[in-house]
C-alpha cells in the first residue's frame, strides 16, 4: 500500500466512527497543481487518544501538538487533530495549542493560503476558507491572516515562503514579501539544521535561481549567506566571462540546475565563493588563490550550517578540483587517470558544464573528460597494484620514506601502460632506486 491510499483508508475509518477527516496541505496544494505528492497528511476532528486507539500500529510524533503517525507495513501518514496555536515564544513553536472541533480554525493557523487547503479524496470536494484555490490559480504565495503576525509566530516560514515561490515560479504577495524584508533578521534565530534543510530545497526542487534572488532581495542572503551575497559587483575578466560579474556568473550556474544532488547543487553555489576576498586588479582582474579559499570558506559556511562531514568533504572537492578542467587536454595518462577516479566524478563533470555553459560556453574539455570517462574501465583507472610494500621488502628494500616514491612511480607507469607485469615492475624499481 502506497501513502496516498494508506491515507484514503485511514480518513475511511475515521469517518466510519463518526469523525471529520480530510486530506490538507502541500498533499493537496500538490494535487490541484497537477504535481504527485511526496507525503500525505490528514486533519481530523478526533483527538490523539481516539487516533491511536482506531489505529494500533500508530505513534504519537507530536503529543503536545495532537500529531499521530500512523503506519502499515511500508509507509505512513501523518494524522493531526484540528487545532489552534497560541503564543509562540520560540520562533518555532506554539506554546499551547487548543483543539478545536471547526476545520476552519486549524486552517487559520498554518502558514499560506496555497497551504491551507482541506481535500474529501473521495469526492475531490475542498474546503477553502483562505482563497487558496485563487492564490493558486494566480500564482501567489500569500500568508493567511497578517504576514507580520505568521512570520513571528515561526521564523522559519521566512525562508518556507521563499521556497514555495521559487519551487512553483509564483509572485510573492507584496504585503507578505513587506513583512518578510522586514523581519528578515528574524531567521538567525531559527536552528541552523532547519535553515540548511530549506536552503537545500530551494537549491534542489527547482528554481534555484528565483529562490536565491528573492533570498538577496528579502535580506536573508546576506543574513545567512553573507560570503554569497559579497559575490555581487565582484568584476570578472571578459575574455573569460562575458556573462558579468561573480554574483551572475553564479546565478547563471543555479538556473540550470535539474534535479541536482546537495552537493551538487552546494558546489555551483559555492564554486567560486573565494573570487570576493581574493580580487586584485593589477594588468588584469585576478583572483589569485580563490580555490584554496573557496575550499576554506565552504568549509566554514557547510559547518555552520550543521552538514554532514561527507557531504563538506564532497563540496570541498568539487571547489578544489573546478578549475582542473582546463587542463584535462595537458595532463599526462597518469594524472588524468587519477582525476577521472576522484569519488562520484559525474558530479565535477557536470559542475564543470554548468561552469563553462555559464561562461564562455566552451565545452571542449567537457567533452574531452566525459569521453575518456566512458572509454576507460574501472581497472584502467584503478589497476589492481604490481608490487606491494611486501614485495619490495621482499627485493631487499629496508620500509620507509621511499616506499610511498617507489609505489606512486609504479602506478604512474602502470597508468600510462610503461608496465604491465611485475617482472618489469621490479625492473623499474631498481632501475631507478638502486638497492
Amino acid at each position: 500500500m502506497d501513502s496516498e491510499a494508506l491515507a484514503r483508508q485511514v480518513i475511511a475509518k475515521l469517518r466510519e466512527v463518526g469523525h471529520q477527516a480530510f486530506l490538507v496541505g502541500g498533499c493537496v496544494r500538490d494535487l490541484l497543481l497537477g504535481v504527485k505528492p511526496r507525503d500525505f497528511d490528514i486533519a481530523t476532528d478526533a483527538r490523539p487518544d481516539r487516533i491511536m486507539d482506531l489505529f494500533p500500529r500508530s505513534g504519537r510524533v507530536g503529543a503536545h501538538f495532537g500529531v499521530v503517525l500512523v503506519r502499515d507495513v511500508f509507509d505512513q501518514v501523518e494524522v493531526a487533530t484540528f487545532r489552534s496555536d497560541h503564543d509562540y515564544e520560540d520562533g518555532r513553536h506554539p506554546e499551547y495549542v487548543r483543539f478545536e472541533s471547526d476545520p476552519r480554525e486549524d486552517v487559520l493557523r498554518r502558514d499560506f493560503t496555497i497551504n491551507g487547503l482541506m481535500m474529501d479524496p473521495d469526492t475531490g470536494n475542498v474546503l477553502d476558507f483562505v482563497d487558496g484555490r485563487g492564490d493558486l490559480a494566480r500564482g501567489v504565495v500569500r500568508a493567511i491572516g497578517d504576514p507580520y503576525a505568521r512570520f513571528r509566530e515561526d521564523h522559519l516560514r521566512l525562508l518556507r515562503g521563499v521556497r514555495f515561490a521559487a519551487r512553483f515560479g509564483f509572485e510573492i504577495d507584496p504585503a507578505t514579501f513587506d513583512a518578510i524584508r522586514r523581519d528578515h533578521a528574524l531567521i538567525l534565530k531559527v536552528a541552523m539544521e532547519r535553515v540548511r534543510e530549506e536552503l537545500v530545497l530551494i537549491l534542489t526542487e527547482g528554481g534555484a535561481r528565483r529562490g536565491f534572488e528573492l533570498l538577496d532581495a528579502s535580506g536573508m542572503l546576506a543574513d545567512l549567506l553573507p560570503e554569497v551575497a559579497a559575490m555581487k559587483g565582484v568584476a570578472q575578466p571578459p575574455e573569460y566571462h562575458p556573462e558579468g560579474d561573480v554574483w551572475r556568473h553564479t546565478l547563471l550556474l543555479l538556473e540550470q540546475l535539474r534535479q541536482p544532488t546537495p552537493t551538487l547543487a552546494l558546489g555551483a553555489l559555492l564554486h567560486d565563493v573565494g573570487k570576493p576576498p581574493t580580487l586584485r586588479v593589477a594588468e588584469r582582474i585576478r583572483f589569485d588563490g580563490h580555490v584554496e579559499e573557496g575550499v576554506r570558506l565552504a568549509r566554514i559556511i557547510l559547518t555552520r550550517l550543521r552538514f554532514s562531514r561527507e557531504e563538506i568533504e564532497q563540496v570541498e572537492a568539487l571547489i578544489d578540483n573546478h578549475m582542473r578542467f582546463k587542463d584535462v587536454s595537458r595532463m599526462k595518462e597518469s594524472t588524468l587517470k587519477r582525476f577521472l577516479r576522484l569519488p562520484q566524478f559525474e558530479e565535477h563533470l557536470e559542475l564543470h558544464r554548468l561552469d563553462a555553459l555559464s561562461s564562455n560556453r566552451r565545452l571542449d574539455n567537457y567533452a574531452l573528460a566525459k569521453g575518456k570517462l566512458e572509454e576507460y574501465t574501472a581497472e584502467h583507472l584503478q589497476p589492481t597494484p604490481l608490487l606491494t610494500g611486501a614485495d619490495l621488502i621482499g627485493m631487499g628494500y629496508e620500509p620507509g620514506p621511499r616506499f610511498s616514491q617507489m609505489l606512486a612511480l609504479l602506478e604512474d607507469a602502470q597508468l600510462e601502460g610503461r608496465i604491465v607485469s611485475q617482472d618489469e615492475a621490479r625492473e623499474l624499481v631498481r632501475e631507478m632506486f638502486p638497492l
